[in-house]
């Protein structure tokens, strides 16, 4: 039976991670919060208190950071690394040959929490992890990207 939760898959390193992000917003970003609106409210009225304006808003953006974080955590399913796979999933690392312009790059498919495309990191909801996954070591995939459809070639999968 399915529970009609999306799993959001992540790396344990990026579960730290969010774990962290959370705290510190829970704790030291809440109390600086706090400190902003109380010197605000001192102020007195807050009908044209910009300082309180700006301070609500900002508690307001930070809840919601929290809110997304918590049900992150809620739905967390944590990639393990099993080795080597015959095809392409969340946890590998690829090596894709962009054959027009016979250039070989590595990426590790992971969530999009940890995604990080300069680093070789892309989520599997990008276009090109979308592409990739499934797919098999000497298969060529097409990626639907802004310039257009890019011919890859899996080189490998780890």
């Amino acid at each position: 039976m399915t529970t009609g939760i999306e799993p959001y898959p992540v790396t344990k390193e990026g579960l730290e991670e969010i774990k962290q992000k959370l705290e510190h917003l829970k704790g030291e970003r809440r109390e600086e919060i706090s400190v902003k609106l109380e010197a605000a409210i001192a102020q007195g009225d807050l009908k044209e208190n910009a300082d309180y304006h700006a301070a609500k808003e900002e508690q307001g953006f930070i809840e919601g950071e929290i809110r997304d974080l918590e049900d992150k955590l809620r739905r967390a399913k944590v990639i393990k690394k099993v080795g080597p796979s015959s095809t392409v999933r969340v946890g590998s690392t690829v090596t894709v040959l962009e054959i027009e312009y016979d250039e070989e790059t590595v990426y590790q498919i992971v969530g999009p929490h940890e995604a990080d495309p300069s680093n070789g990191r892309i989520s599997n909801e990008s276009a090109w992890g979308r592409a990739l996954i499934g797919g098999k070591k000497g298969q060529t995939v097409q990626v639907n990207s802004p310039g257009g459809l890019i011919d890859v070639q899996i080189v490998n999968i780890e």
